[in-house]
């Protein structure tokens, strides 16, 4: 897949340092650069269904305190705007849109990460992906507008995803925009839940909103919201209690993947 799902770029790592317990993953050469808008939903879902992802060695890292509380999934929806290699050329297609199910964990070593347990992609040349996880979209769609409404800047966010074999994720939203926070850039560790050996270095920066936040209670920037995940593999996962404990708008975020 691109970036974290371009499987004609590698963007895998082999680590041995997994066994060896080795706390760190050093980037050596960079491989890819992305910018993306995304809409990260973090939920709680049935642990024991989350169970049954994990590799051998690896722990759930649920926070207990602050804005990720509860949280043992994410439901992350990307617009890949742009996709360029070192050389600053387009990457296959250029762009692409998905939704990807990351899991708070910890790895053999007991450093933090993110497990990708499955996702849905529109390029069908990114299916299985660099995780080899991931389901091509036969429909996959990401919509997004805006309109001002008595000095107020209001955005809707459609996304769709749904797989032949019956895996599905959509959400809809309409909320405020207010300010976001920009954070520094920051390195974070992608592991395969279908083949824990590989990983991604992903550095990267962006400029995020709480809209909406069941732990930290900010303004409530939500007018409208819908979440549907069903079917196939991801059927135990959202079995009708999972439920929504954070609302974040990344409105941009820079990418770059080193191997």
């Amino acid at each position: 897949m691109r970036s974290h799902v371009t499987s004609g770029l590698r963007a895998l790592i082999a680590v041995s340092a997994i066994a060896a317990g080795t706390s760190s993953v050093h980037a050596q050469a960079l491989v890819e650069n992305s910018a993306e808008v995304r809409f990260q939903l973090d939920l709680a879902v049935p642990q024991a269904a989350l169970n049954s992802f994990l590799p051998a060695g690896f722990t759930m890292n649920v926070a207990t305190q602050g804005p990720a509380k509860d949280c043992n999934l994410r439901a992350i929806f990307i617009d890949r705007l742009s996709i360029n290699g070192p050389d600053g050329k387009p990457v296959g297609k250029g762009s692409n849109r998905l939704v990807y199910l990351a899991a708070p964990v910890k790895d053999a070593s007991g450093a933090n990460a993110q497990l990708i347990i499955g996702g849905l992609t529109a390029d069908p040349a990114d299916a299985p992906g660099p995780f080899g996880n991931y389901i091509h979209a036969t429909t996959a769609t990401a919509n997004r507008s805006l309109k001002t409404e008595s000095g107020a800047v209001l955005e809707t966010q459609d996304w769709v995803f749904k797989a032949a074999s019956g895996e599905s994720v959509e959400m809809h939203i309409t909320f405020e925009r207010g300010v976001a926070n920009r954070a520094p850039a920051s390195d974070t560790k992608f592991y395969s839940a279908k083949n824990p050996t590989t990983v991604q270095i992903s550095k990267q920066e962006q400029v995020l909103e709480i809209l909406r936040n069941a732990t930290t209670n900010p303004p409530d920037k939500v007018k409208a919201f819908s979440f549907k995940g069903a079917g196939g593999s991801y059927a135990k996962l959202f079995d009708g209690s999972e439920k929504p404990v954070s609302w974040d708008n990344i409105m941009w975020m820079m990418r770059s993947i080193s191997q």
